[in-house]
């Protein structure tokens, strides 16, 4: 395939300058910076000015942009803290991703959207959209509040770490009975396959590692290699087992977690990835959205599923931490912390839309989800935790002050 060069040129330099203006805008208006590069896709889109396409070049940056995304997202887990809350946080994060994907696909079904040989899997994939919660805008929430240290905020932080990795493996599934001659039983053991291998190798290549980064510390050697670790893994679960190449991704960062520069490699991530990459990828979700069959069932779908996204994590989130001896008010700021849906969300939407699991229009309404859930999440958690503190918070502030 041949690309035009200065057509390249002129798509990246419209796609950066609306996305870093819109972001900035959208930030300073309490809101993700990700919307806004979102809505810059969309305004300089075929939606609004069309001033450009979604290419082939778009598509590849794109693509490499959120592979880059998983493999920060896998580098920034903590293990130790995942292992420690574990239990508890493990059953939040189950019954959260259970009603969510339950609810999404009800709604689907609901509309009737789909065709009749595969809307069963389209259901499920719409579901699966829901199932993971981003916390950026969680976690800034609380910071700014000061309950960042509690245990309801350390339930929330890990069941939603948790909730990432099951919401990969299961649009892994998903997107693996695409095909129409699937067979369930192999798409089941190149999973187990895939993930025995990568907690053999993940050793072996955990102690290579921790070899270079003692060798070679703080060296740009040790991002370079990270790098090729990145694409690797994920070119290998893609090419040799049908599963994600973001998957792969999200594996490499795992694994890579625990080393001492784990931060210094995902700081070098973050340059291309903040410059470039990511940008790229969150305008590209804009670019492909379509309003032609935005009609008002279509809106009032938007609305079902926004309501029913949030809602499904406050009953399943919050109605499993009420059976983990949480009480009433702890409940619900962990049920309400995980409705915030973000990256996750979108990057599951791209890889379906990708595999034919979902029709271009359906980006409109996720886009919706994201935007409301930014702004609705921080608010709510405010109102609650400003009529029923954290009394550990509180009772931890005053320590810390008289010291």
């Amino acid at each position: 395939m041949e690309f035009d060069t200065l057509e390249i040129l002129k798509d990246l330099a419209i796609i950066l300058a609306a996305a870093k203006l819109l972001g900035i805008l959208v930030r300073k208006l309490g809101g993700p910076q990700v919307v806004g590069e979102i809505l810059a896709g969309l305004i300089v889109g075929p939606c609004v000015l069309g001033l450009v396409d979604y290419s082939g070049f778009i598509s590849g940056i794109a693509e490499i942009g959120v592979i880059l995304l998983m493999f920060s997202a896998g580098l920034e887990t903590d293990l130790k803290e995942l292992l420690k809350t574990g239990p508890v946080a493990l059953l939040i994060a189950i019954a959260g991703v259970v009603v969510s994907v339950l609810g999404g696909a009800a709604v689907y079904l609901g509309f009737g959207f789909g065709t009749a040989d595969s809307a069963m899997l389209e259901a499920i994939f719409m579901g699966t959209i829901l199932a993971a919660t981003s916390v950026s805008i969680t976690v800034q929430a609380l910071k700014e509040m000061g309950h960042l240290k509690g245990r309801i905020a350390t339930a929330i932080l890990s069941a939603a770490i948790i909730d990432d990795v099951i919401g990969i493996v299961l649009l892994t599934v998903v997107i693996g009975f695409k095909s129409p001659d699937v067979q369930p039983a192999k798409v089941c053991i190149n999973i187990a396959i895939f993930f025995l291998l990568a907690i053999i190798l993940g050793f072996a290549l955990y102690y290579l590692f921790k070899y270079f980064d003692k060798r070679w510390p703080h060296s740009r050697r040790i991002p370079i290699f990270g790098l090729v670790l990145c694409f690797a893994s994920a070119y290998c679960a893609d090419a040799f087992f049908g599963i994600a190449d973001i998957t792969g991704a999200y594996v490499a960062g795992i694994i890579l977690c625990n080393i001492k520069d784990s931060h210094y490699i995902e700081r070098k991530m973050d340059v291309s990835s903040y410059m470039i990459f990511g940008p790229v990828f969150f305008a590209s979700i804009g670019l492909q959205t379509s309003f032609d069959n935005f009609n008002l069932s279509m809106l009032w779908f938007s609305i079902a599923l926004v309501g029913i996204a949030l809602l499904t994590k406050v009953i399943g989130c919050g109605g499993t931490a009420r059976l983990c001896k949480f009480n009433n008010v702890e409940s619900l700021k962990i049920g309400v912390g995980m409705m915030n849906r973000g990256e996750v969300g979108l990057i599951v939407a791209k890889e379906g839309l990708d595999a034919g699991l979902m029709a271009p229009q359906f980006f409109a309404p996720v886009i919706i989800l994201i935007i409301v859930s930014s702004l609705a999440t921080p608010i709510i958690l405010k109102l609650i935790y400003s009529k029923w503190p954290d009394k550990q918070d509180v009772e931890t502030a005053k320590v810390e002050n008289t010291k």
